[in-house]
């Protein structure tokens, strides 16, 4: 017998016991089949990926003691040729406090809701250090940032160990 033929979770008489589950318990087989085989880092991606939540709150690093009491809910999506950040913010003032920055890879928002918060977010895709602009309309402040096509890439030689 093969060592990888262990690995595989359906021997041939488990097959009869599958056969006779119920859906939910067939379920609950495929939870605790892929809880064996996946981190829990890919099943909270595989998770959020179902939810169809968007690339959001989960990548927020928040700094700060009253940004726990009012997070800014920012949403965070990506299309072919650019990164947004919308951020609900009711009040103008605030726009005209806050501070944006961004780096290749992060958005950083100083200043809202208080002067001494700050927001950290991770985005989906490397951004153009140039070319980035910030909106505020309809009660949403959006940043767009463009992205970078880095298509530049070198090899990597394997030396014998």
């Amino acid at each position: 017998m093969f060592p990888w033929n262990m690995l595989f979770p359906f021997q041939k008489n488990d097959s009869n016991n599958i056969k006779n589950m119920q859906p939910d318990e067939i379920q609950s087989f495929i939870d605790q089949l892929f809880s064996q085989v996946i981190p829990g880092n890919m099943q909270q991606m595989m998770e959020q990926h179902q939810s169809g939540a968007p690339f959001q709150s989960a990548q927020q690093n928040v700094q700060g003691n009253k940004a726990n009491q009012y997070p800014l809910n920012a949403e965070i999506f990506e299309t072919h040729s650019e990164v947004y950040v919308r951020i609900p913010i009711q009040s103008p003032e605030m726009v005209k406090q806050a501070k944006i920055y961004h780096t290749s890879n992060q958005s950083i928002i100083e200043g809202i809701p208080a002067p001494e918060d700050k927001h950290v977010f991770t985005l989906p895709a490397i951004v153009k250090k140039k070319g980035a602009s910030a909106r505020y309309k309809e009660k949403t402040l959006e940043i767009k940032l463009l992205k970078n096509f880095d298509f530049q890439y070198s090899q990597i030689d394997v030396s014998e160990v």
